[in-house]
C-alpha cells in the first residue's frame, strides 16, 4: 500500500516537473494591448472587418493594420475605448453603403442565359465568364445577399440586389463575394476620390464628361419631376450647374446614342432646367459631406478651378479657405464671357452655393506678395494647392505682363526674358538655376542666366535627345557657357525651406529613379504655375524635444510641392508640363471642374499619406470598353428647340438662351435611352427576344 502512494505521488511529481517544463517550452505571449482591444470589440466574430473575427481583427487595430473604428458591428463608443487603448485619436467615420451598379436586371436582358443549376454568382462567373451579353453585367443569382451577415440585401424585382441602408454597415462582404465588382461600398469620400474603372458601368455620354457627371440619373429624375434630386445628382461631380448649363461646349452629347437615330438628347439644356428650378425656388440644393476631420485647406485662387478643389475638399470632410487676388470670386467667368450668354447674378448663385458648404474666402490677398507659401503651413494649413491660373488669368490679375514670383524662386520663362530687356530687377537669380521644359531656343534663354550671374545653369528637357533636336551650335553654345542639358526628365517634386526654392526632384524615362538637382531659382516654359499640393515637412524641431536640438519655431519651414494624379487619360505621364496638362488657361469651365476634383483626391491622398495616385484599370481613351454603335426598336423623336431672344428685346431678356419649359424639359427626359454600359431603354411593347446584343444586364 505505502509501495502504491509513494508510486502515485513520484508519477504526480513527475507530471507536476514535465507541466512546468512544457509551460516554458511553450508558453506564447500574448500583446496585453491585443487583450484589451479584443475585450473592448463586441464579440460579434461577424466577419464584416473583413477579418476571420474580432480577435483576428484586434491583432490588426494594434499592429496599425486596421484602424480603431474597424469594426462595423460596434459603435462610436467602441472606438474611443480601443483609441484609448492605442493612445491615439479617431476622425469621424463615415458610414458606407452597398450599392449595385448595373442599369437593367437580368429579367430585363433581351438575350438569357441558364446556368446549368449554378445557383451562385460565382460559380456562374467561373462558367465561360459568366458573361451573358455584357461581360460586367449582373448575374443575379443573389450571392451578395446570402453572404450578407446582416440580411440588408434581397434580390428585387428587375433581378437586381436591393439594399437597406438601416441594415447595411458598410462591411464589404457583399463587395467581396462579387465576382464581377457590381455591388460596391459607396460613400461621400469614395464618390470623390474614385475615377471610373473598367469594372464600372459607365455610359457613353458620362465618360465624355470632363467632369464625369451621371448624366442618365439626372435625367431619370427630371423625366420623374424631382428636379431638386436631379441637382443633387449633378452636384456630385459639378458645383456650378447653373453656370455650366449654359456655357458648356457639350461634349458628352458627341457621344449620345440617341445620334444613332435622330439627335443627341439636350443634355446640357436639361441640367440647366434643373439648376435654374433650384435657382428660381431659392431652395439650395447641397450635395451630401463626408463628417468634419478638423483638417485645414488653403487653395490659392478664386476661378473656377480653385473653388472647385475648395469644393470637394470641403465635401470630403476639410475646412478649406480660398485665397485670391481680387475683388471677387469667379476668375475669367467673370471677366471673359458675354453677359449674354452668362449674367453676373448666375454666377454668383453658384459661387454663393459653394461658400455655403463651408469654405472660407479672402479675396484681395495675393501669393508672393500679401502672404507667402511658408506662412500657410506654419498657419495650420496641412496642405496648400496652387491653382492660380495661367497667362489670361495673370493679365487679368496684374492688369499686364508684371512678373510675378507665386512659389518661392519661381518664375515662367517669360519673365526672364522681359528682365533680360527691362532690367527691372523683378527676377532674383541664385546661384543654381534650373530651366523647365519648351524647345532648344531655351538655351539661349539659359545663356541669359549666366549672363546675368548664376554659377551653375541646368536646362532639363522633357524629351529625349532624339526628340528635341538640338543642333550642334546649341550643343557647343551650351558646353561654352558652362550649361547643363539633362533630357527626358520630368520634375517631380519642388522642395525648399522658408521663403526660398533649394532643389527639384526629376526622373528621366531612362533611369526611372528621382534625382535631386540644386535649385535656387527655377524658370517654367509654360504659360501657367504648376499645379501643386504643398506640405510641410515634419523637421526634427517637432519630433525631438528643442531643448536637445537647439531648434525653435522660428527656423525656416521645410516643405515640398507634390503633383496631384494625372487626369485618366494620361495616367501614365510624369512630372510637371506632362502631355495633357494644361499649359494656359482651361480651354473649358467644366475641364477646369474635374482637374478640382482630381486636386481635391489628390490633397485628401497626400494628408493620409495614401498617394496621390490611380487605380490600374482607370477608364482611359484607348480602354477596351464594350459600347455598341447602332440602336434598334427605339422610334425617333425630335429633339427640342432652344427658345433664343434676340433684336431689340434683349435687354428685356437678359439672356440669349431662355431655357426650356416644364413641358419641354420632361418631353427632351424622355428621349434619354437611359443606357447602361451595352444596354439602354426600348419601348416596352417591343421588348421581344433578340439576336442583336442591344439590352443585356450592365
Amino acid at each position: 500500500m505505502l509501495q502504491a502512494v509513494f508510486i502515485l505521488g513520484g508519477l504526480g511529481v513527475a507530471v507536476g516537473i514535465c507541466l512546468a517544463l512544457a509551460s516554458k517550452v511553450f508558453y506564447v505571449y500574448v500583446d496585453p494591448q491585443i487583450l484589451a482591444v479584443d475585450d473592448a470589440l463586441p464579440g460579434a466574430n461577424c466577419g464584416g472587418c473583413g477579418l476571420p473575427g474580432c480577435t483576428a481583427n484586434a491583432e490588426a487595430i494594434v499592429k496599425g493594420q486596421a484602424a480603431p473604428n474597424s469594426c462595423v458591428a460596434a459603435g462610436p463608443d467602441t472606438a474611443e475605448a480601443i483609441a484609448a487603448i492605442l493612445g491615439v485619436a479617431v476622425e469621424a467615420k463615415e458610414p458606407d453603403i452597398a450599392l449595385p451598379d448595373c442599369t437593367y436586371g437580368v429579367a430585363e436582358a433581351d438575350t438569357k442565359f441558364n446556368y446549368n443549376g449554378i445557383s451562385d454568382c460565382r460559380g456562374a462567373a467561373l462558367l465561360s465568364g459568366g458573361m451573358k451579353v455584357c461581360t460586367i453585367g449582373c448575374l443575379g443569382l443573389g450571392t451578395c445577399a446570402v453572404a450578407c451577415p446582416f440580411n440588408a440585401i434581397v434580390m428585387g424585382p428587375q433581378g437586381l440586389p436591393v439594399v437597406d441602408e438601416k441594415l447595411c454597415t458598410g462591411c464589404g462582404t457583399c463587395e467581396r463575394v462579387c465576382p464581377k465588382h457590381i455591388i460596391k461600398l459607396s460613400s461621400v469620400t469614395r464618390r470623390i476620390l474614385r475615377e471610373y474603372t473598367t469594372d464600372d458601368c459607365t455610359t457613353p455620354c458620362q465618360r465624355a464628361c470632363p467632369a464625369g457627371i451621371n448624366i442618365s440619373e439626372y435625367i431619370r429624375q427630371i423625366s420623374l419631376g424631382d428636379y431638386r434630386r436631379s441637382v443633387q445628382v449633378i452636384k456630385e461631380r459639378n458645383p456650378f450647374p447653373t453656370v455650366i448649363g449654359r456655357i458648356c461646349p457639350r461634349p458628352c452629347e458627341e457621344e449620345c446614342r440617341r445620334k444613332y437615330i435622330d439627335e443627341p438628347v439636350a443634355i446640357n439644356f436639361l441640367k440647366r432646367y434643373a439648376a435654374d428650378y433650384e435657382r428660381q425656388h431659392g431652395d439650395r440644393v447641397q450635395p451630401f459631406c463626408a463628417p468634419a476631420t478638423g483638417r485645414k485647406v488653403a487653395v490659392v485662387g478664386g476661378g473656377v478651378q480653385g473653388l472647385s478643389v475648395a469644393f470637394f475638399t470641403a465635401r470630403l470632410g476639410h475646412a478649406p479657405t480660398v485665397y485670391e487676388a481680387g475683388d471677387h470670386l469667379g476668375g475669367l467667368l467673370r471677366s471673359a464671357i458675354s453677359r449674354y450668354r452668362l449674367s453676373m447674378d448666375i454666377l454668383d448663385w453658384d459661387i454663393q452655393g459653394v461658400l455655403e458648404l463651408g469654405v472660407e474666402a479672402k479675396t484681395g490677398q495675393t501669393l508672393g506678395k500679401d502672404f507667402a507659401l511658408d506662412d500657410l503651413l506654419r498657419d495650420g494649413y496641412e496642405a496648400v494647392f496652387l491653382a492660380a491660373g495661367g497667362w489670361d488669368s495673370k493679365l487679368l490679375r496684374t492688369g499686364g505682363g508684371k512678373t510675378e514670383q507665386s512659389l518661392p524662386g519661381t518664375y515662367l520663362l517669360i519673365d526672364l526674358l522681359n528682365e533680360s530687356k527691362q532690367k527691372t530687377g523683378a527676377v532674383a537669380l541664385q546661384n543654381d538655376v534650373v530651366i523647365y521644359g519648351g524647345s532648344a531656343e531655351v538655351i539661349d534663354a539659359a545663356v541669359v542666366c549666366r549672363q546675368m550671374g548664376a554659377a551653375n545653369v541646368t536646362v532639363l528637357f522633357r524629351e529625349s535627345a532624339a526628340a528635341i533636336e538640338v543642333s550642334a551650335e546649341k550643343r557647343e553654345l551650351a558646353a561654352r557657357e558652362g550649361i547643363q542639358l539633362v533630357f527626358g526628365g520630368a520634375i517631380t517634386r519642388l522642395q525648399g525651406t522658408g521663403r526660398d526654392l533649394a532643389q527639384v526632384e526629376y526622373q528621366t524615362s531612362a533611369q526611372g529613379v528621382p534625382q535631386a538637382l540644386a535649385a535656387g531659382t527655377l524658370f517654367l516654359a509654360s504659360g501657367r504655375m504648376p499645379e501643386l499640393i504643398f506640405r510641410k515637412i515634419v523637421s526634427r524641431s517637432e519630433t525631438v524635444d528643442e531643448a536637445t536640438t537647439g531648434e525653435t519655431a522660428d527656423d525656416p519651414l521645410a516643405w515640398e510641392g507634390i503633383c496631384p494624379y494625372k487626369k485618366p487619360a494620361f495616367k501614365d505621364e510624369t512630372g510637371l508640363l506632362a502631355a495633357g496638362d494644361e499649359l494656359t488657361d482651361f480651354s473649358a469651365a467644366i475641364k477646369a471642374i474635374g482637374a478640382g476634383r482630381r486636386a481635391a483626391a489628390s490633397i485628401h491622398q497626400v494628408m493620409y499619406d495614401l498617394g496621390p495616385e490611380l487605380a490600374p484599370d482607370v477608364v482611359q481613351s484607348e480602354a477596351d470598353i464594350q459600347n455598341i454603335f447602332a440602336v434598334e426598336r427605339v422610334p425617333a423623336a425630335s429633339r427640342q428647340i432652344m427658345p433664343l431672344c434676340g433684336g431689340p428685346e434683349m435687354d428685356k431678356c437678359g439672356e440669349l438662351e431662355l431655357g426650356f419649359a416644364r413641358e419641354a424639359a420632361a418631353a427632351e427626359a424622355g428621349r434619354c435611352l437611359q443606357c447602361g454600359l451595352i444596354c439602354y431603354k426600348q419601348e416596352a411593347e417591343t421588348q421581344i427576344q433578340a439576336d442583336v446584343p442591344a439590352a443585356a444586364a450592365g
